[in-house]
């Protein structure tokens, strides 16, 4: 009997530590593909089942992350920052504090926090790293990395979420000197410092590309696209993306052996081809209409599905040729995430909803108004074992949709 007891510890712990060593990421880590199947394929007039609803969040833009069991969320609440933490119910199980958040306009939380290894981690929109226990709430170390560097914030403050990866933090201060930087995430130490091409930052979460054995990291600065070697820093290439306002919020979305950079304020949308070794790349088509702003990109199957931003509407174009399929300008701009051949948008209008990812036709199947919340409609859904979680604002809502 001791010996079964002692089994079965070992596999209680085996799989408590798998589980806490789970890293999270930013739009799921697959350019906000969810890998779920089995989803409802047509929406009745009232819209999925509501699960529940918490309320209280205070102010924020971030989304919703799962992990140890329990859900995550980052907030504001009299200009502090909190991390809220609720059950798989929708219950509060525990808050606490991390530091001073962005109230200057549109104030909130911006960043989505990151856990990795049962660490929580978050920047704030004053450009400060927290690490702390993710459960207890107990602060590890802290780096504020816009008064540690030649960094400055920038006009709507910091939005970037981490990108955590094995034991390495990335961040981008955006300094001249100190323009893009990698922490020990145990401890918080610098492992190396890159001047990148010395843009500002550009409220931007990097993408971790793997070429021959060699790790790249790539993000959009203020005026360029840039690769970085994610091992020591050294810039590699560097592609020239500018627009009005040095806003590009959207991660680069790797698919074909390409690059898919989107910004918007009218910019528009690039290819760039990327060599073997991923050491340079090579433009292949520029679409100006297809200029998401803050809603991200998906790709499936060959095609790229999201909303403009100056050119408003929702529009469907062909990856390898940038070729425009369909356009709708029924629903207001918004946030495009998918699972199962499903698209789900979310528009600023505070609509949600459900079109079938085909370049054939924009065939909507769903059509909600979300009621519950405040503020914009800015926070990318979620969508994890038939659930779709939306956050907007000072409410968190679950959706079934399986």
């Amino acid at each position: 009997m001791r010996t079964l007891l002692t089994l079965a510890s070992l596999f209680l712990f085996s799989f408590l530590s798998l589980n806490a060593q789970e890293t999270t990421a930013w739009r799921g880590g697959t350019n906000g593909i969810y890998n779920e199947t089995g989803l409802l394929k047509t929406w009745p007039d009232n819209g999925p089942e509501i699960k529940w609803v918490f309320e209280g969040l205070g102010e924020g833009h971030s989304s919703p992350v799962l992990a140890l069991g329990h859900i995550f969320v980052s907030s504001m609440i009299d200009k502090d920052g909190y991390i809220f933490i609720l059950d798989m119910e929708g219950n509060e199980v525990k808050r606490y504090k991390y530091g001073e958040e962005y109230y200057e306009s549109f104030p909130g939380s911006r960043s989505t926090p990151v856990i990795s290894g049962g660490w929580l981690y978050i920047y704030s929109g004053n450009g400060v790293i927290y690490a702390f226990d993710a459960m207890e709430g107990k602060l590890r170390w802290k780096r504020d990395m816009l008064s540690e560097t030649d960094g400055e914030n920038i006009k709507w403050g910091v939005t970037e979420t981490l990108l955590v990866d094995g034991d390495v933090i990335y961040c981008s201060p955006g300094g001249k000197k100190q323009n893009i930087v990698a922490l020990n995430r145990l401890n918080g130490e610098t492992i190396w410092e890159s001047p990148g091409v010395g843009d500002a930052s550009a409220y931007c979460t990097p993408v971790m590309i793997e070429r021959e054995g060699r790790k790249l990291l790539v993000t959009m600065m203020a005026s360029h696209i840039i690769g970085l070697d994610a091992s020591t820093g050294k810039l590699l290439w560097s592609f020239e993306q500018p627009n009005k306002w040095s806003v590009h919020a959207n991660t680069p979305n790797f698919y074909d052996n390409a690059l898919i950079c989107t910004s918007g304020y009218g910019h528009g949308t690039v290819r760039l081809n990327l060599s073997d070794d991923g050491s340079s790349v090579e433009k292949a088509w520029f679409n100006s209409d297809f200029d998401n702003r803050i809603g991200g990109v998906v790709c499936l199957d060959g095609y790229l599905y999201a909303s403009g931003d100056k050119n408003r509407g929702w529009r469907c174009i062909d990856a390898k040729t940038g070729e425009e399929k369909w356009f709708n300008g029924n629903l207001g701009i918004g946030v495009t995430i998918a699972a199962d051949g499903l698209l789900y948008l979310y528009s600023e209008r505070g609509e949600l909803a459900l079109v079938e990812a085909t370049p054939e036709a924009y065939k909507q199947k769903g059509l909600i108004k979300i009621e519950h919340g405040t503020a914009q409609h800015w926070a990318h859904p979620v969508i994890e074992n038939g659930l779709l979680y939306l956050r907007h604002g000072n409410a968190l809502v679950a959706y079934k949709v399986k």
